[in-house]
C-alpha cells in the first residue's frame, strides 16, 4: 500500500506534519488485511508525484493496482490522469478499478494479434485460473475493412492461435472464443458489461510506433464497465 506525496517547499511553507499520512497508509493496509488475511501487506508513504512514484515501484512488481479518479481529479472526468500515465508507463501490468468490482462473469481477454499482445494472453489466463473464471477470448471484426477474400475463417484463426497452448498450464480454465463485427472499441466496451475484468495489452498492432499507450486500451480505461488490467510489462 503505496501513497505518495510532494513535499511543499519555499519559505512561506511551514513543516508538514507526515503522521496523518502514516496513518493514512497504515489505515489502508488494515482494511486489506481484513479482506485478505491470509496475503502479507505492507504499506509506506513515499515522496515524489504520484505517477513517478508509482512507475517506479512498477519496477519490483507484478502488478500495480489503481482507483480509477484520485482525490484531486476534477468531478465529472471518467478517469484520472494518475492512472492513465501509470498505464502508460508501468513496467508492469496495471489494473485500474474505475467500477465496483464484481466477483462473477467471465475475464474477458481482447485479442488483437500483435506479438504485444501475448503477454496480455497469459496474464488473462493466470487472472482467470486464480479467480475460477471462465476465460472469455474476443478479437472485434469489420469485414468491411478487410481486404478482399479475406473471411471469418481468418480471425478465427487468429483467436485460436493466441489461446493455444495454454490448456496444460491452465486445465481448469474454460475458453471461449468469440469474434464480434463492429469497431473494436465499441465490442470491447460492450464486453465488459457482464465481465468482471477486462484485460488488453498496451498497445495493439495498429498503433503508432512509440506510442505507449494505444487507442484501443485508452477507451477501455475511460468507458469499460469493469476493472480493466492493461499489459505491457512483465507477467
Amino acid at each position: 500500500m503505496v501513497h505518495a506525496f510532494s513535499w511543499p517547499v519555499g519559505p512561506m511553507y511551514a513543516p508538514l506534519d507526515p503522521s496523518p499520512l502514516n496513518t493514512l497508509a497504515r489505515d489502508a493496509a488494515q482494511d486489506a488485511r481484513r479482506v485478505a488475511p491470509r496475503v502479507e501487506v505492507g504499506d509506506a508513504v513515499m515522496i515524489g508525484g504520484a505517477v513517478s512514484v508509482l512507475v517506479a515501484e512498477s519496477r519490483a512488481a507484478d502488478l500495480v493496482v489503481v482507483g480509477r479518479r484520485g482525490i484531486g481529479g476534477f468531478v465529472g472526468m471518467l478517469l484520472g490522469s494518475t492512472a492513465v500515465s501509470v498505464a502508460a508507463h508501468s513496467h508492469c501490468p496495471v489494473l485500474v478499478v474505475r467500477e465496483e468490482p464484481d466477483g462473477a462473469g467471465p475475464v474477458v481477454l481482447a485479442v488483437d494479434g500483435s506479438p504485444e499482445g501475448d503477454k496480455a494472453v497469459e496474464f488473462a489466463f493466470a487472472e482467470a485460473a486464480s479467480r475460477g473464471a471462465e476465460l472469455v477470448a474476443v478479437h472485434a471484426w469489420l469485414p468491411d475493412h478487410e481486404p478482399a477474400g479475406t473471411g471469418v475463417e481468418s480471425p478465427e484463426r487468429l483467436l485460436a492461435q493466441a489461446v493455444a497452448g495454454r490448456a496444460e498450464r491452465y486445465p481448469d480454465v474454460t475458453v471461449r472464443q468469440e469474434v464480434l463485427s463492429g469497431e473494436t472499441r465499441e465490442v470491447l466496451v460492450q464486453a465488459s458489461r457482464n465481465a468482471q475484468l477486462m484485460v488488453a495489452g498496451a498497445r495493439g498492432r495498429g498503433g503508432f510506433s512509440g506510442m505507449l499507450l494505444g487507442s484501443v486500451s485508452q477507451a477501455l480505461l475511460h468507458h469499460a464497465h469493469c476493472p480493466v488490467a492493461v499489459v505491457r510489462g512483465r507477467v
